[in-house]
């Protein structure tokens, strides 16, 4: 199991602010303290402008430098531009791992699925995940999918993958929920499976079953994962009801489509952060 991380990326942070550096520090802790899985720790590299123009216009690049805040929850910090490109370059790092056989996650921040072509919004700078999967697709993958199982619709994503050739985007969200969008399928590529605040945990289990048939139905060559884990059920920003052992479920099931797969950090707020992507790490490794 290989992890990308960089501590660097805790070094920013707004008071009270739910994605706090403690989501990446405390995690990192439990990972080290665990004897399940062997790891090989990573850092990532600070991607370029050329990557990050597949995905986003050069307003947008321009835009992180003006020390303004961006939206009520996503501040300016000094420095967040580099720090955007080395989460950006993580999930980069991840894809190409996975090329070469490799069980990888990236453990970083900031989180990038709702972070548009044009829009930085929602905790996110840049949209780490597309621009991965653009980078794969320029370098010979054919069919690349993106899975976003966190609880809020991965926004940023559908935008910049919406009638890419060779991509698709699944998204499994709670709807109505931050930031309104996902309600049903846009463009010819991306597939949105709405779930009801406050459904049970079996029907939420049942609406991830068809999301994984779907995605096995696409044939990917490559699959990156926004793993997000605020559908937890005691997150404080959501109302799903998930549990440890669903991610554990979710990654094995990945891992059984037997294909090349990434996944990159996104949501996940609780202070039970940690043992849930071990347990989802876990299901990925197939222990």
């Amino acid at each position: 199991m290989k992890i990308i991380t960089d501590e660097r990326c805790a070094g920013y942070h707004a008071p009270g602010h739910p994605e706090r550096p403690q989501r990446i520090l405390s995690t990192l802790d439990a990972l080290r303290a665990q004897k399940e899985l062997r790891i090989e720790w990573l850092k990532p590299h600070q991607v370029g402008d050329k990557p990050i123009l597949r995905a986003h216009s050069p307003e947008h690049i321009a835009r992180l430098r003006i020390p303004q805040d961006f939206d009520a929850d996503t501040a300016f910090h000094p420095g967040i531009e580099e720090l955007a490109r080395i989460s950006a370059g993580a999930a980069i790092d991840a894809m190409r791992s996975a090329h070469a056989g490799e069980t990888v996650f990236s453990l970083m921040r900031p989180p990038g699925h709702h972070a548009t072509r044009s829009q930085v919004m929602g905790f996110c700078y840049l949209s780490n995940i597309a621009i991965a999967a653009l980078e794969a697709l320029s370098h010979g993958s054919k069919r690349v999918a993106v899975f976003d199982f966190d609880v809020h619709h991965g926004n940023g994503t559908e935008d910049i993958l919406m009638n890419q050739p060779g991509a698709a985007f699944f998204s499994i969200h709670e709807f109505p929920c931050y930031p309104g969008t996902g309600a049903a399928n846009v463009g010819d590529n991306c597939f949105n499976y709405p779930v009801a605040s406050y459904t049970p945990r079996a029907g939420y289990r049942k609406v991830l079953e068809r999301s994984l048939a779907d995605l096995k139905a696409f044939r990917p060559d490559l699959i990156g994962v926004s793993a997000g884990f605020d559908a937890y059920a005691r997150d404080p920003l959501a109302n799903g009801p998930l549990e440890a052992e669903d991610f554990h479920w979710l990654g094995s099931e990945l891992r059984k489509v037997g294909v090349p797969l990434f996944s990159v950090l996104e949501g996940g707020y609780s202070d039970d952060l940690p043992q849930l992507i071990l347990s989802y790490l876990k299901g990925v490794a197939g222990k």
